[in-house]
């Protein structure tokens, strides 16, 4: 959904005096260890809480392509792949990744769609199952894609894949199961599942766990090597910034490399790729994740982003993520008509990733209603329009993604009471529509009383 470029909507003078939450959230913004990183991105008057489907620009971004484009490609050419150290980013872009996932250097690597990394894991942890395996597990909630790749690895290996819900899959797996793909923060309520109790309850049925991170790098602390996960992928345009379609990431367990056979052998992960052997050897370690020449640009673009993370520890990430949702979700409650939106994201810390997810219905008759528009599809258009981005999940999901680096809880209260007018004017306009077709009722009815008493004289 696009941003709308008119001129965000105040609240007005009168009505932010008014409000006790907005003077609060001017407090907390002053206080905590995240009040400046705002200031590494290029950011305006929009209220923009859609950082967990794309994130915001960071400065040191467009300088850095500049420069890439002008020197490196324009001037050195060729040369770049050893003296602007072209070929090495993979890995090297990898290690920066790692601190914010809990791994340790080594075993993450740079390059490709997520949509390809959940390929090469799936089908990589299903040559590594025992023998004797038939099925693979899915979360059941899982971003689509990671359902239809997940279908067609195990179809080529000839497994059936049984979708679960993730609170199920310790009940669930058996020895049959060679893995399990799960979401560690589910796309559409922003419920974060328990990563450590999940992975142990596969390893001790002898199946392999593989994560997808895309909901939760960068926005809270992730334990790869402490959970001993197995294989994990996640995209970087999210809390990352990397910018869009910028290249996801594959990390494998240190334990595991040597036994890890990626199922598309690209010269890039060859073990001497400029050989050009007819025959494929991988590489040691993580590199054999890589495939293809990498995506120059989109690669040291993300490189460039992850400096907006130096100095910042993860952990007061995590603080204020919570901080700013708390917030958000009491202001929601303040503001917006009873019944009109309720939150399908769990208020327990730790069940809760790093977004908001409202359902919103309509309180009576409406677009949705007569075959417009769904109502929460409505509400978010006309958040946007005045000035407060967030996204709709149909049929009625409204989410708001929260970036501790750069939202401030001054966004977090304003969204609320823009959110809150919102279904306040939607309100007053069902229950206009409503008073006029009662009216008009009784109108036809008055009508038919006397035509009915002319028939009677």
């Amino acid at each position: 959904m696009s941003e709308s470029r008119e001129t965000p909507k105040s609240p007005g003078p009168a009505a932010a005096g008014a409000r006790k939450a907005a003077i609060r959230a001017a407090e907390l913004d002053a206080a905590g260890p995240l009040t400046t990183t705002r200031e590494r991105f290029v950011l305006d008057d929009t209220v923009y809480l859609d950082g967990n489907s794309l994130g915001a620009l960071p400065r040191a971004v467009p300088d850095r392509i500049a420069e890439v484009i002008r020197h490196e490609w324009g001037e050195l050419r060729i040369r770049s792949w050893t003296e602007a150290g072209w070929w090495t980013a993979p890995e090297r872009i990898g290690d920066r990744i790692a601190p914010l996932v809990g791994a340790a250097p080594g075993q993450v690597v740079v390059g490709d769609s997520t949509s390809i990394n959940v390929f090469k894991a799936v089908t990589g942890g299903i040559r590594m199952a025992g023998k004797g395996c038939t099925e693979i597990l899915v979360d059941a909630t899982t971003f689509p894609t990671d359902g239809y790749i997940a279908r067609s690895a195990a179809r080529m290996a000839g497994l059936a894949v049984r979708p679960v819900e993730p609170a199920r899959i310790a009940d669930e797996v058996t020895e049959r199961t060679a893995l399990a793909l799960v979401n560690h923060v589910d796309y559409r309520t922003g419920e974060l599942n328990d990563m450590a109790s999940i992975t142990a309850a596969l390893h001790s049925a002898g199946t392999l766990a593989v994560w997808d991170l895309c909901h939760s790098a960068g926005a809270l602390p992730v334990a790869l090597d402490a959970c001993g996960v197995d294989l994990a992928v996640g995209c970087t345009y999210k809390y990352l910034n990397g910018g869009p379609g910028s290249p996801a990431y594959l990390y494998v367990r240190k334990s595991l490399q040597e036994r890890f056979e990626s199922p598309l052998p690209g010269w890039n992960s060859h073990v001497d790729p400029f050989g050009m052997e007819p025959g494929y050897t991988p590489a040691d370690g993580v590199l054999r994740g890589r495939v293809g020449t990498p995506d120059i640009l989109s690669m040291l673009a993300l490189e460039a982003a992850l400096e907006a993370w130096e100095g910042v520890a993860i952990e007061d990430v995590r603080a204020k993520s919570l901080a700013l949702t708390d917030f958000f979700l009491e202001c929601v409650s303040e503001y917006a008509p009873p019944g009109r939106v309720r939150s399908v994201t769990p208020y327990e810390h730790r069940r809760r990733g790093s977004q908001v997810s409202l359902a919103c219905s309509p309180g009576g008759s409406s677009a949705a209603a007569q075959g417009g528009a769904p109502v929460a599809g409505e509400v978010m258009a006309e958040l946007i329009r005045r000035g407060v981005v967030g996204d709709f999940r149909p049929p009625d999901v409204l989410r708001f993604g929260f970036t501790p680096l750069y939202t401030t809880f001054a966004d977090a209260e304003r969204a609320a009471w823009v959110l809150g007018e919102v279904l306040r004017e939607q309100a007053a306009a069902e229950s206009a529509s409503g008073s006029e077709s009662a009216s008009g009722s009784e109108s036809a009815g008055a009508g038919q009383e006397s035509a009915a008493d002319g028939d009677a004289g």
